[in-house]
């Protein structure tokens, strides 16, 4: 009787270790986000911007786990107009793969490479990102910068008349959730 008692009491000790894991876990979305993709080329520099993202985690302790960041690759506007727009949604081949998406197994808070999967172009790619996680009571303020090589995801530079941009671009993503 005394080993069926101790059983019963360990596992409600494991019930409670459990329950009380769940309840401090919780879930955090976008309120707001801006995305800068800067690019170079022979003729000009260039910018495209999204004020458009989504962003899901789950906060527990000190850190944000299952990161998923989504930008739809047509949210992405150049400053240069609409035929900019069009040769760099073309270059990410953004009729047949809408989406550009990180994930993350944690995110810490702080500054920290994290190491997650970046898909642009319908690629995929594991890459360590750094990025800094400043908590403010409720909210997470995440911002990451990376320079990343278009030939790395498959995709064309886009061009014009036979000038074509760099292959390198420099991503930088701001992201307020809560």
């Amino acid at each position: 009787m005394k080993t069926i008692y101790k059983k019963m009491k360990q596992i409600l000790v494991l019930i409670t270790l459990f329950t009380v894991a769940l309840v401090s876990a919780q879930t955090i979305t976008a309120k707001s986000s801006k995305t800068t993709i800067n690019g170079t080329s022979p003729m000009h520099d260039w910018v495209m911007n999204s004020s458009t993202a989504t962003f899901v985690g789950t906060v527990s302790g000190n850190a944000i786990s299952n990161v998923k960041l989504v930008i739809a690759a047509k949210n992405l506007k150049s400053e240069k107009g609409s035929m900019m727009n069009n040769k760099a949604y073309k270059a990410l081949k953004a009729d047949e793969q809408p989406n550009i998406t990180f994930t993350a197994a944690s995110l810490p808070v702080g500054k920290t490479n994290v190491n997650g999967r970046l898909t642009i172009a319908g690629v995929t790619k594991t890459i360590s990102l750094p990025v800094n996680v400043v908590k403010n009571g409720n909210s997470y303020n995440i911002t990451g910068t990376e320079t990343l090589k278009m030939s790395d995801y498959g995709m064309e530079t886009p061009g014009f008349l036979g000038v074509h941009t760099g292959d390198a671009v420099t991503v930088t993503v701001n992201v307020v959730a809560n």
